[in-house]
């Protein structure tokens, strides 16, 4: 690919429109050939990571079969359709009161027959109506001279939550294709490629005993490196918007490895990574912590940093006069705005992930000092500011990145470079 950066002083006409020359020939009143250098020094240095990320995911990429973990095993459930509800007291099954289901088995080896299962009166299951669908799962058959309550066939697993959200799915993807059209699905493209990464690469590294932030942090230059190619294209904005994410992912890195170890945060607030740590020693809570930490920025940064790419390019396609300076200063403005809201959404997102945990220390009658240092709500704070300053240390550089190639790339190649979308 060609991204047709001019040659200072060849190409132009002799004759120029007054305050466009000067410009043509000299940024913002530095040479132009000063410029010229620093453009295969972001080229160079975007392939060099490029080519890192490929050889790091090559080398921690799973081979074989997925590693289980000894003592977690998944209970394999089928679908049923409720038929009827009765609401009364099970005390031959050990509760106080519960719904008596008769549902009709919908798939699995007893397809078509018919059961009864208990179900609990609690606050995760307060109610049942007839045409429901719920997972049920096969109980074992009881020992030899088991003399204890009959619980039946089958036994509750949850509700059957998989068709909702499949037809939120649909919508979402008719919605973003009718909104956004080719731009849709080129972001559809790139979020399967996503998820791609984050199932067979991600999780079965970890599992295969590789280091869960070395593993996060090739996951996401990986995601990177596929997703916003094909989103935005090869050009200068994509260049730049994937340098400068990369780059402010590593300042992350390093920023969420120095206050985790400060504030000694350990990871033991999740109970499925103590039970996932627990059972398997090559997993590091910590490691699992900060991984989650660098995984959770990355989608606020690259929204932040495509933008601002964008930014420049749309102020340079309507003033070609424009010089490194003026497309700075001007993309900066904008990014300023979209950081305040960008780290009020960060806020607010983790917020709301911690708001059952700081209802519990508001009712326990805690003084804020004490819920904020406790780890639960610490590793919160922790994880907000680091992708909060990753993303304001991403906006100048970012700018500044996508102002160097705008002001060195053809004028046919702006027009070429495709448009923004999120």
């Amino acid at each position: 690919m060609s991204l047709d950066f001019h040659t200072p002083g060849r190409g132009f006409p002799t004759r120029r429109p007054s305050g466009v020359a000067t410009r043509r020939t000299q940024r913002d009143g530095k040479p132009a050939s000063r410029w010229s250098l620093l453009v295969p020094l972001v080229l160079a240095a975007t392939a060099l990571l490029a080519g890192v990320t490929v050889g790091s995911l090559i080398k921690l990429w799973p081979h074989g079969a997925a590693q289980r973990v000894s003592g977690i095993t998944a209970t394999k459930t089928n679908g049923a359709e409720v038929e009827s509800v009765v609401a009364g007291r099970c005390s031959d099954v050990g509760l106080d009161t519960c719904f008596n289901l008769r549902v009709k088995l919908l798939d699995g080896p007893d397809k078509g027959s018919k059961t009864t299962v208990w179900v609990g009166k609690t606050t995760g299951y307060a109610s049942f109506s007839v045409g429901d669908h719920v997972r049920v799962f096969r109980n074992p058959p009881p020992p030899v001279g088991y003399s204890g309550p009959n619980v039946g066939r089958y036994s509750f697993s949850d509700y059957d939550r998989r068709m909702p959200m499949a037809w939120l799915a649909a919508a979402f993807v008719v919605l973003l294709i009718v909104g956004s059209r080719l731009a849709g699905v080129r972001a559809l493209i790139g979020l399967a490629a996503s998820l791609g990464l984050v199932v067979f690469f991600v999780i079965p590294s970890i599992l295969a005993g590789h280091s869960a932030l070395a593993v996060a942090l090739v996951g996401s230059l990986a995601v990177l490196l596929v997703t916003v190619p094909v989103s935005y294209g090869l050009g200068p904005k994509a260049i730049a918007a994937w340098l400068g994410t990369a780059l402010s992912l590593f300042f992350a890195v390093g920023l969420a490895a120095l206050f985790t170890a400060l504030t000694h945060l350990t990871g033991t607030t999740s109970e499925q990574a103590v039970t996932l740590a627990t059972s398997d020693s090559r997993v590091s809570l910590r490691g699992l912590l900060l991984a989650g930490m660098i995984v959770g920025a990355l989608g606020v940064l690259v929204d932040l940093t495509v933008s601002q790419a964008s930014t420049v390019i749309a102020l340079r396609r309507a003033n070609r006069s424009l010089g490194f300076g003026g497309l700075f200063r001007g993309a900066l403005g904008v990014g300023h705005d979209h950081i305040a809201a960008t780290v009020n959404t960060l806020v607010f997102a983790y917020a709301g992930a911690a708001l059952p945990t700081l209802l519990i220390f508001s009712v326990g009658g805690s003084s804020f000092t004490d819920a904020i240092n406790s780890e639960v709500v610490a590793g919160e704070v922790v994880a907000t500011l680091v992708g909060a300053i990753a993303l304001i240390v991403s906006m100048p550089l970012t700018t500044a990145l996508a102002a160097v190639l705008a002001t060195r790339m053809a004028d046919r190649r702006l027009g070429a470079d495709v448009g923004h979308a999120h």
